[in-house]
């Protein structure tokens, strides 16, 4: 992926003149079309990953926050809903193009707010646009369904959206993944309220402001921010929200699905994942190693889908796991910022603590721990990391079967293709899981054989917006993408017209 087309210093300049209007007064929510404070007056601080300086204040949410976001969302739903798709077609794609003119901002807002580098979050906003432009394609036909002729019945089907929803968003990559799921919710119809991830709240306010600025009506999307136990709570307990697109850590899904039992909330989770990556000794290395490197190390490794776990064939794992080794030493640690950048500094101190305390736990299991090249010049009070690579490890090992979501790599070797089935399949998460072979047939049988939502063969995982997204077991429910989508956000009904030929039973004499 290519980098930043501005410079190192640009893009600092560009930092501090982005960031500087939101910290002279705390972010709001915004709600109805307009920011607004805590109803408590409430703030937290959000800090830089870079040097831990202060970034700003951040309103802080709650029940009467979220109260007054679902009220605005359940007063839009009405006419957003009875606005013809053409129409929200269009101002969708007015979304995309603001979306587009303001990348720049929403790229090193994201840089700072997160410590993802610019290499990867300068296309965020562009992929974020992208998000809005394939859904508001759809928005016309949404609503369409089927035709199914029986003998003396033409039943068809429609869809029309629930009502306003919650979308919930983690902070590794939250403008693309807001933006993955608010814009299904807009072009079916519905109305959202957007509760982003406490530690990463900027960029959700840029997406809101940006959709209200290109003509989404008011209260069509409302954000509000705060913590999962009080925002995230009232959220997913609202009445009037019909269901929560949620994606993060498995055990805040399940809480979550509790939570909106006793309101009978449809739910959508993308949560965790321990995806394997397994290299037969017939594949092209090369291609390989580059993908395996590719899956772990971007995004500072904190990706769902991330090749977190190789398997590798005994015959080759040695050589092959050298070669890892040999690229991982190369890729560089700098500031986000930086186009030359690679991974940065991981987005807090709980998850950076986290993260590392992996070391000690994989030489205590008995791996070899194997790190790359750090930031010299990296600011002491940042949550810097270098790259890891845990080799000599079993399937058993923690490091094997905990999601550790950051630029860490463990190799597993293993006998023949039922070995790697069974060690892959070895896991709680089923999100996703990639295989590298010569052999087409083993390709295919291999795929099949892995529980998990997507597989790839023979590549990273390259995204095809109209397919299916999604995984099993402690990975999710439901899909993203394409048609799934809107499966997820509208109601499906049935209706059944008489021919005039069938027989009526007489319960009488």
């Amino acid at each position: 992926m290519a980098g930043s087309s501005h410079t190192y210093e640009e893009n600092l300049t560009a930092g501090d003149t982005h960031m500087a209007r939101f910290t002279d007064e705390p972010l709001p929510h915004l709600i109805a079309g307009e920011p607004r404070p805590s109803v408590s007056g409430k703030t937290f601080t959000n800090y830089s990953p870079i040097d831990g300086a202060e970034l700003g204040e951040i309103c802080s949410g709650d029940a009467a926050d979220i109260a007054a976001a679902a009220e605005a969302a359940e007063e839009a739903f009405g006419a957003w809903n009875s606005t013809p798709g053409t129409t929200r077609k269009a101002i969708l794609h007015d979304v995309a193009d603001l979306l587009e003119a303001r990348a720049h901002q929403i790229a090193v807002t994201e840089c700072i707010d997160t410590g993802q580098t610019m290499r990867f979050m300068s296309a965020a906003a562009l992929r974020g646009a992208a998000n809005f432009r394939f859904f508001a394609d759809q928005a016309p036909s949404a609503a369409d369904g089927l035709s199914l002729p029986a003998a003396d019945h033409v039943n068809y089907t429609t869809r029309s959206a629930l009502g306003p929803v919650g979308v919930i968003t983690p902070w590794n990559t939250p403008f693309m993944l807001s933006t993955w799921k608010i814009a299904p919710a807009l072009a079916a119809g519905c109305t959202v309220v957007h509760k982003p991830a406490e530690w990463s709240p900027y960029t959700a306010h840029l997406l809101a402001e940006t959709a209200v600025d290109a003509g989404l009506p008011i209260g069509a999307l409302n954000v509000v921010h705060g913590f999962g136990e009080s925002a995230g709570k009232s959220l997913t307990e609202h009445p009037a929200i019909k269901a929560i697109a949620f994606v993060g850590e498995s055990s805040t899904g399940s809480m979550i699905q509790a939570q909106g039992a006793p309101t009978l909330k449809r739910v959508h989770f993308e949560l965790g994942g321990k995806n394997p990556v397994i290299v037969f000794d017939d594949a092209d290395l090369d291609r390989a190693a580059d993908a395996v490197i590719f899956m772990i190390y971007s995004l500072n490794g904190e990706r769902c889908t991330s090749s977190s776990r190789v398997l590798v064939q005994e015959s080759i794992y040695d050589a092959f796991v050298e070669k890892v080794a040999e690229k991982m030493k190369r890729v560089p640690v700098g500031h986000p910022l930086d186009p030359a950048s690679v991974i940065g500094p991981l987005i807090h101190p709980r998850h950076h603590e986290k993260v590392c305390s992996y070391r000690d736990i994989a030489e205590a299991d008995g791996a070899t721990v194997i790190e790359g090249t750090g930031w010299a010049d990296a600011p002491a009070d940042g949550q810097w990391v270098a790259p890891m690579l845990f080799t000599n490890a079993r399937n058993d090992m923690r490091i094997a079967q905990e999601e550790i979501f950051g630029p860490v790599l463990t190799a597993i070797p293993f006998t023949d293709e039922a070995d790697a089935i069974k060690i892959a399949n070895d896991i709680e998460y089923g999100l996703a899981g990639y295989v590298w072979t010569g052999d087409v047939g083993r390709g295919h049988r291999v795929a099949h054989a892995i529980d998990a939502g997507m597989v790839w063969i023979n590549s990273q995982n390259v995204r095809h917006l109209p397919t299916p997204f999604g995984g099993t077991k402690a990975s999710g429910i439901g899909r993203d993408g394409g048609d799934w989508s809107f499966d997820f956000y509208m109601e499906t009904k049935n209706i059944s017209v008489a021919l005039d030929t069938h027989s009526i039973p007489k319960l009488y004499n």
